[in-house]
C-alpha cells in the first residue's frame, strides 16, 4: 500500500507508520533511478535553451540543480512552472555544480542582484537545496529570496558520503562544518518546502527538515522524482 503525500510542518508528530520498503523494490527503484539520470545527461545535449523559459508575469523562479547535474535535469519542473506563467532562470555559471556550497550560493545571490530579481522562488534538487538554504540564511540581507522548494536535499547529510572517493561528495557528511552550521540555522526553515520520496538512493536518512513543510511522496529514487507527476504537483502546490 502506498502512502499519499503528507505535507506537515511537524512531520514527526501524528504520522502513520510506513511499512519498510523491501529489498526487491529498493533495488528496482535504484536501477530505474540511475537509468533516469543517464537519460537526462543525454537529453542535456538537446536544442532547448535557457532563454526559452524567461518570459512570464508571475514571480520569478531560479532553479539550482544538484552535483554533476546541469539545469536540464530540472526541465520537467521548469516546464510546469513556466506553463503556470513563471519566468524561470538558470545559473549556467554553476556548470555541473562541483564548487563548495558557499561559493555557489554567492553566485546565486550575485545573479539575483545583477538581474534585480525579487520575491524569488528557488526550486532546487539535492545539493541545490543546500545552496539555496545557505543563500537564504547568510547572503540575502535584502530578502530577495521569498522561499524555496527543495527536492531530495540532504539537509541532515548522507551516511554514504563518508565512502565517497572525491572531496566534493564527502561534503555531504553530517559532520561537514558547512552542513553542520546550516543545520543550526533554523529560522529560514519555515520558508522551505522539502519534497522527498520514501526511499532515496543516495540519502538513506531522507530529507526531512525540522520546521519546514515536509512532503513525503510514495516514490523511490533520488533523480527520477524530478520527472514524477506527484513531485511536480507538490512543487506547484508549494508555489501557490
Amino acid at each position: 500500500m502506498t502512502e499519499p503525500a503528507t505535507p506537515t510542518t511537524h512531520p514527526a508528530r501524528g504520522r502513520r507508520s510506513v511499512p519498510p520498503v523491501g529489498l526487491r523494490r529498493r533495488t528496482a527503484w535504484a536501477v530505474r533511478d540511475w537509468c533516469y539520470a543517464v537519460r537526462w545527461q543525454v537529453r542535456s545535449l538537446g536544442p532547448t535553451t535557457a532563454d526559452d523559459y524567461l518570459d512570464g508575469d508571475r514571480p520569478p523562479v531560479v532553479v539550482v540543480p544538484g552535483v554533476y547535474e546541469t539545469w536540464h535535469f530540472m526541465r520537467p519542473l521548469m516546464d510546469a512552472l513556466h506553463d503556470r506563467g513563471h519566468p524561470v532562470h538558470v545559473l549556467p555559471v554553476l556548470r555541473h555544480n562541483l564548487r563548495p556550497v558557499p561559493a555557489s550560493a554567492a553566485e546565486l545571490v550575485r545573479y539575483l542582484e545583477e538581474h534585480d530579481l525579487r520575491d524569488v522562488l528557488i526550486v532546487a534538487h539535492s545539493k541545490g537545496g543546500l545552496i539555496g538554504k545557505y543563500a537564504m540564511a547568510s547572503l540575502d540581507p535584502e530578502h530577495r529570496i521569498d522561499r524555496m522548494v527543495a527536492v531530495s536535499t540532504p539537509f541532515g547529510g548522507s551516511s554514504l558520503a563518508r565512502l565517497a572517493p572525491v572531496p566534493h561528495l564527502r561534503v555531504f557528511r553530517a559532520a561537514d562544518p558547512v552542513l553542520a552550521a546550516m543545520g543550526r540555522e533554523l529560522e529560514v526553515n519555515a520558508r522551505i518546502t522539502s519534497v522527498y520520496g520514501v526511499f532515496d538512493t543516495l540519502i538513506p536518512e531522507g530529507s526531512e527538515l525540522a520546521g519546514a513543510t515536509n512532503v513525503r511522496l510514495p516514490i523511490g529514487g533520488h533523480f527520477r522524482i524530478l520527472g514524477d507527476p506527484r513531485a511536480r504537483d507538490a512543487v506547484l502546490a508549494a508555489t501557490d
